[in-house]
């Protein structure tokens, strides 16, 4: 449980220009700005479970203002958890994602990497592991939500599994 920290201004565009407006009013349009909310939590949970990635007990909350995501749930597998974060956090309006999910099954913890400028899989794969051939094994890692090894981009965050 921990609050990961993501670009704002990079992901998925899951919010249309009403909900940003929303989450911007003043609070005396807690009504208003309460809706947005909840609408683009709702959002969140439905791109998480497009990717096939949602446990049963997925509960997804968004906070405008701070450009929060809290999730919370069981998930499978430690990478199943991983992956949930990282859907939830690569997302354009997120800052960053309140991790408040538990694991059924305990394995190693990945770590993230933030895609930089001019970054590859097999540049990241050499960095993280000595050997840019392995870069398949973080485009596995990090799949649904990649969907070719060529499409990543700079500010995304990804996880890289540990070295086997």
């Amino acid at each position: 449980m921990s609050l990961i920290s993501f670009i704002k201004e990079a992901g998925e565009k899951l919010f249309g220009t009403g909900e940003a407006k929303a989450q911007d009013a003043s609070p005396a349009d807690g009504d208003k700005v309460a809706a947005a909310n909840t609408k683009a939590a709702d959002a969140i949970k439905h791109y998480i479970s497009t990717l096939q990635l949602a446990p049963p007990d997925l509960t997804v909350s968004f906070d405008g203002a701070s450009g929060t995501v809290t999730v919370a749930g069981t998930a499978p597998d430690q990478a199943s958890r991983e992956r949930i974060v990282l859907a939830a956090g690569n997302v354009q309006g997120v800052n960053q994602v309140d991790d408040k999910l538990t694991v059924s099954q305990s394995e190693p913890a990945a770590t993230f990497y933030t895609v930089a400028r001019g970054d590859t899989l097999s540049a990241i794969s050499k960095k993280h592991y000595g050997d840019a051939n392995k870069y398949q094994k973080i485009f596995e890692a990090n799949r649904p939500m990649l969907s070719h090894p060529d499409k990543i981009y700079p500010g995304q965050v990804l996880r890289i599994p540990p070295a086997a």
